[in-house]
């Protein structure tokens, strides 16, 4: 079940908030008027867990998934079609506090070439070279479609991730990702496995053809070409500051890490981002990697970073990282800056259809496990360009109908101010995915998950929060910070009206001034003086009674300040 709010722990926030200088704020319900976003910054990843905007406000991001799997690989406004993406969606998206969509692109439709897998030109043994497969004018009709979308975002306040996104490497494994002229098997046929689509994760025909991949020892040169599509893509967005920045590489894996030592992949995966002439370390930091002799000298993150000097970079361990239960990531410290952490948090024990818990208890305690190992990895990630870390992100998890695995989630991240993209918005037929995994069902309508992943929240904070807790069953938000003298500008909170407040809210601040209008969707607070710490309330219905020293200031849809 979702965490309770601990009592205990709050009490010296009740304590503050009961005395004198608190100002009140009373919103008679939802409002239908949305404040026009403006432009925002590029944000920052200096070191620690926490993004930056350039006011040097602690950036927290609450947003979902959106990835169409099928020809054209790419949800966008197309009228009619089953992979439309309308201004209605991202209206839906902002009404529930949402500001980031993970919007999911594949390698396949930028970069389609021709032919299919085994073929000579590309898969034969020997030194990388340039298999002629990239086209620039198709790759740019595919990014003006991803471009549309972003701008539809862009339009409601809604950062996008673009995740280059895969799911078993391709389409001939039941899966989607890589194009068909990048698949090498030694020649032999390929034969799909049966049952569910993941059961392709053991297929034979599968590991002959990651490997070729992590270590490039074929002439097609295939992590050269998925650099320089990568590139393609960064040189297309890199002055648009709604985009918070790139995953290279969804889920990477290979199947020797279920029976292997993990650190024999992990090698491979850290020099597929980094590249020969960049190499860091694994998690122990002792002993430097040696790169796989034809990786190319500037992997996918300097390939990205010479092209495009401002969007952050989400860099994932490998899918298998948490196999056993208790076994944090081997990613170790990777010599670039602006990097953040990006996990994915799923339980085994789920049905393989739906997607839903078969034994919710011990789901929770795996999912428990899995995310405190989190902190583990980030830390080992230090380098000297983040001396605590990279920032950290969750940007998969759910795909389930289950309120009490979603919130548990959700609580868990929002008591770690970690950020979060849901899986996902829509099923969209999802050929790798499960029937229970969207938030907007086949109808229309909300999966009962709405009220966890709808929260009120800080999405800027002018300072470091030391408390965070929304209780989705009450509404109640309580939040405490220390503002920080570098930040410049206003703590911006979410106010989740539509789902959790609709006869009105009161809002309650000690140490600064609410600065917003009654009814607004967003509750901002300017510092008051040089407190120690600021104290934030937010709890449905009416705000109380002024004292007798306030009457005749009448606080409905307005302020009182005692």
């Amino acid at each position: 079940m979702v965490n309770q709010p601990n009592l205990n722990a709050l009490s010296p926030h009740i304590d503050a908030l009961s005395g004198s200088g608190v100002q009140y704020q009373y919103s008679s319900g939802p409002s239908s008027q949305k404040s026009a976003p403006g432009v925002p910054s590029f944000l920052t990843s200096p070191g620690g867990p926490y993004l930056y905007d350039a006011d040097n406000r602690v950036v927290l991001l609450h947003g979902t998934n959106v990835v169409y799997k099928h020809p054209p690989y790419i949800a966008y406004p197309d009228p009619g079609k089953p992979w439309d993406f309308s201004s209605t969606d991202a209206a839906r998206m902002q009404s529930l506090g949402f500001n980031v969509v993970r919007l999911g692109i594949e390698w396949q439709a930028l970069e389609p070439g021709s032919g299919g897998p085994n073929q000579p030109k590309v898969c034969t043994p020997g030194s990388p070279g340039n298999p002629h497969e990239f086209n620039l004018a198709a790759a740019d009709r595919y990014l003006a479609h991803v471009a549309a979308t972003v701008k539809i975002l862009s339009r409601y306040g809604i950062y996008t991730l673009l995740d280059m996104h895969q799911d078993v490497y391709n389409q001939n494994f039941r899966g989607e990702g890589a194009p068909d002229w990048a698949v090498c098997t030694d020649g032999v046929p390929i034969v799909a496995s049966g049952g569910r689509w993941s059961s392709n994760y053991s297929n034979p025909q599968l590991d002959t053809a990651v490997h070729h991949f992590w270590t490039n020892d074929v002439v097609g040169n295939l992590q050269g070409q998925y650099d320089l599509v990568w590139a393609t893509v960064a040189n297309y967005f890199k002055k648009d500051r709604w985009v918070v920045g790139y995953d290279p590489y969804n889920e990477p894996f290979s199947t020797e890490t279920q029976t292997a030592a993990q650190s024999t992949f992990t090698g491979n995966l850290e020099c597929f981002y980094t590249g020969r002439q960049h190499t860091g370390f694994l998690a122990n930091g002792a002993t430097p990697l040696v790169c796989p002799a034809d990786v190319p000298d500037d992997g996918v993150i300097p390939s990205i970073q010479a092209v495009d000097h401002h969007h952050l970079i989400f860099v994932e361990p490998d899918i298998y990282w948490v196999t056993g239960g208790n076994i944090p990531s081997q990613l170790g410290p990777i010599p670039f800056s602006r990097l953040v952490f990006n996990f994915h948090v799923y339980c085994g024990d789920r049905s393989p259809v739906t997607g839903n818990p078969t034994d919710l208890l011990q789901c929770l305690q795996s999912e428990e496990t899995a995310a405190s190992e989190q902190d583990i990895t980030r830390l080992s990630m230090s380098s000297q360009y983040q001396s605590s870390g990279p920032a950290i992100f969750m940007s998969e998890f759910g795909a389930t109908t289950s309120t009490a695995l979603a919130g548990f989630d959700t609580e868990w991240a929002g008591l770690n101010q970690v950020g979060w993209a849901y899986w996902a918005w829509k099923y969209y037929d999802d050929p790798t995915g499960s029937s229970a995994e969207g938030l907007v069902l086949p109808d229309g309508n909300y999966s009962a998950i709405v009220t966890v992943l709808s929260r009120t929240y800080p999405q800027e904070v002018a300072g470091i929060a030391s408390s965070v807790i929304f209780n989705p069953f009450t509404g109640s938000f309580n939040m405490t910070y220390s503002p920080s003298l570098s930040a410049r500008g206003r703590t911006v909170v979410d106010i989740a009206a539509s789902q959790h407040y609709p006869t009105g809210w009161c809002a309650a601040v000690k140490g600064g001034r609410i600065t917003s209008s009654p009814g607004s969707t967003h509750l901002t607070i300017k510092t008051a003086g040089h407190p120690l710490q600021v104290y934030v309330s937010v709890t449905a219905g009416a705000c109380p009674r002024p004292e007798p020293e306030c009457r005749g200031i009448e606080p409905a849809g307005g302020v009182v300040s005692r």
